[in-house]
């Protein structure tokens, strides 16, 4: 199943790592934090580990760590605007619970 991205997510990353003038993609993962226990984490990518796994969609990749991989398995990263809002946004189906803030979630 993977990870997929939305044209928007996949413009988004494009247009900044052009801007950046280096890296080969994004890293997608997950920390432990906040009041539900878990946090999105995304960096650039300019070397990519050895126990990756790459997902490549609309001419970008995505790495993820084996152990971020089964809290993220089946999720949707699109990028968008809410108002003065700006960001990535994820659509995981493995999410049992967000926090009120909207910074962590449960599996």
């Amino acid at each position: 199943m993977g990870i997929t991205l939305t044209q928007q997510a996949a413009d988004h990353i494009s247009r900044y790592l052009e801007k950046r003038g280096k890296g080969l993609g994004l890293r997608l993962g997950v920390r432990t934090t906040g009041c539900s226990g878990m946090a999105y984490k995304l960096e650039y990518v300019d070397e990519p580990a050895v126990e990756d796994q790459v997902f490549e969609q609309l001419g970008v990749k995505v790495f993820i760590d084996p152990k971020s991989l089964q809290y993220l398995e089946g999720t949707q990263l699109d990028y968008g605007r809410e108002g003065l809002n700006e960001g990535f946004k994820f659509t995981n189906p493995n999410e049992k619970a967000t926090c009120g803030c909207g910074e962590s979630f449960t599996v």
